[in-house]
């Protein structure tokens, strides 16, 4: 895994590149494992650091600080202009600076650690879920010859009390949705699927907010969260 890669899947999970670079890399994702790997991996830290973050409510006199402190940059931008245009031909340190920041309170050395997707082999199908209404990505779906599915939230998704996430597929509309199991809070998870046919191409798979224990009807009842169809990775 490049240095460039680890950098712009931390710039991805930190909603930092631009429409054209995350166009590009969300297609990067469907077909390339590492990208996923990469992904996954600052996902699962961040989630960490956003659990551990409290809400601080900010003093009536902030804003006027910061209009303050804004004013006085604008004075001194002029004499800045040749650093800034240093730092923005210097194009890996700007990428490493703006994933940096993004993981300021993640220790780095976690980097060493095991990564999550402990098996090797290549899944049959790989699908980005976004959501219906604004496009945006919000989980990753891997899919093995062997039943399994991986899902991977790519943002944290809220789960009222008394509710519970449930990850769907469809190969065949006659045969109609299966569930692939339930997820209580957004993080990656395995699941071990049986009685179903080996993933194809095009087939689709969503997200639901379903009542705890999961939909009663043994179909999807609640709104669809993300929904995508999968790809045959190259």
């Amino acid at each position: 895994m490049t240095d460039d890669l680890i950098a712009t899947a931390g710039e991805y999970v930190a909603g930092l590149l631009t429409p054209e670079e995350l166009e590009a890399f969300e297609r990067r994702i469907a077909t390339d494992a590492e990208a996923r790997r990469a992904v996954a991996d600052w996902r699962q830290r961040l989630l960490a650091l956003d659990e551990t973050a409290t809400p601080v409510t900010p003093s009536d006199g902030l804003w006027s600080r910061i209009e303050a402190a804004v004013g006085a940059s604008r004075a001194g931008q002029e004499s800045s202009t040749n650093w800034l245009a240093r730092l923005w031909q210097d194009v890996a340190a700007l990428r490493w600076t703006s994933a940096l920041a993004a993981a300021a309170a993640a220790i780095m050395a976690v980097l060493l650690v095991v990564q999550p997707f402990g098996r090797a082999d290549k899944p049959t199908v790989v699908a980005v879920l976004n959501a219906p209404n604004t496009n945006e990505a919000g989980a990753i779906v891997e899919a093995f010859a062997d039943g399994r599915v991986r899902v991977v939230p790519l943002r944290a998704i809220p789960v009222p009390e008394g509710r519970v996430l449930q990850v769907w597929t469809l190969w065949d509309r006659q045969v109609g949705p299966r569930s692939v199991g339930l997820m209580p809070r957004a993080e990656a998870r395995d699941y071990a699927t049986s009685g179903m046919p080996r993933p194809v191409d095009q087939q689709l798979y969503e997200i639901t907010l379903e009542p705890a224990g999961g939909s009663p009807t043994g179909r999807p009842t609640g709104p669809i969260l993300y929904v995508g169809r999968g790809s045959t990775p190259l």
